[in-house]
């Protein structure tokens, strides 16, 4: 069996040997070649020179009078002129959809998140930048990340809970005030307000594996300030109506947000406000590795508008 020739020396070459001999080639003129390329002409004969030694034959012809390509010369040439204007126009194209706010930016959101400031966010977006189309698709509930990770989506809106490292945290959008949904008949229900160390005396449901653990253990906390376990179903717990109907029942109680669009007019559930819990971060994460100047660009929004927000003066009560 025949090998293939060992092509590791060639792996080393990089544009400037490319750029190098294209200018040459085109010229026949080493001054002009160099002086085309603002470079010196040893340097630039110095190129042609580890050019010519990695690929194992001469590519010019020198005489005191002209500069001519040799055969291999010529069919390098013929070859490698169309693969650098392709190369060329490869990375231009990556940088203009990079650093350009045309095209498409992809949002996706959680079915339990319904945000006013976030409408107006994407209104803003869709106002100041006409050349972007803006899509909005809803996530799996306990998978909000996958998306990103697959390139469905270029930005979610979720809770800035993380612990990923791939991952960018990016602009808040709003903080949401942390709530225990009960059934109606609950003997929490007509309290003021619960602890969390009122959850060690009761059950909460169990998410689905595939739900990120950093937010699982921020949202439905495993143990109280104390130290006390707090109680999950033996069972996973996925859909929303069955929560719903768990928590009416009296079976479990959910730590949640004060507003809940899954569960708005539902009679038979009470939320009843944490008072030892921080609000829960609302805003924008996405894939460092895929960051763009449209999500930039919508992240910079979501900043601004939470600035203005927290510029309005408040009436103060009367």
């Amino acid at each position: 069996m025949s090998r293939s020739p060992d092509k590791g020396p060639l792996l080393d070459l990089d544009l400037s040997h490319v750029r190098a001999f294209l200018a040459v080639a085109e010229e026949l003129h080493f001054g002009r070649g160099a002086d085309r390329l603002r470079l010196t002409q040893p340097r630039v004969s110095r190129l042609i020179a580890a050019l010519e030694a990695r690929i194992g034959g001469s590519l010019f012809e020198r005489t005191s009078r002209q500069v001519r390509l040799t055969p291999l010369g010529a069919l390098l040439h013929a070859r490698l002129r169309p693969a650098y204007q392709d190369l060329l126009a490869a990375l231009g194209e990556a940088h203009g959809a990079a650093s350009g706010t045309s095209g498409t930016l992809r949002l996706g959101v959680s079915v339990m998140i319904g945000s006013t400031a976030l409408r107006r966010v994407t209104g803003r977006f869709e106002r100041q930048y006409p050349e972007c189309q803006l899509t909005v698709t809803q996530l799996d509930l306990w998978d909000p990340y996958s998306a990103l990770r697959r390139g469905e989506v270029d930005l979610v809106c979720g809770w800035l809970v993380a612990d990923e490292p791939d991952l960018t945290i990016g602009s808040l959008i709003e903080e949401r005030q942390r709530a225990l949904a009960v059934g109606l008949g609950h003997r929490l229900a007509s309290r003021d307000s619960v602890t969390v160390e009122d959850l060690a005396d009761e059950t909460v449901q169990r998410p689905p594996d595939r739900y990120p653990r950093a937010l699982a253990d921020a949202i439905l906390p495993p143990r109280t300030p104390s130290g006390r376990p707090v109680r999950r179903t033996e069972f996973e717990v996925s859909s929303l109506p069955e929560i719903a109907s768990l928590i009416a029942a009296g079976t479990i109680v959910t730590p949640t947000t004060v507003s809940v669009p899954a569960w708005a007019g539902d009679d038979d559930i009470v939320l009843v406000p944490f008072s030892d819990l921080p609000p829960l971060p609302l805003g924008l994460i996405w894939c460092t590795a895929h960051e763009n100047a449209r999500i930039l660009a919508f992240a910079d929004l979501a900043r601004a508008d939470g600035r203005d927000r927290r510029s309005v003066p408040r009436a103060r009560a009367t």
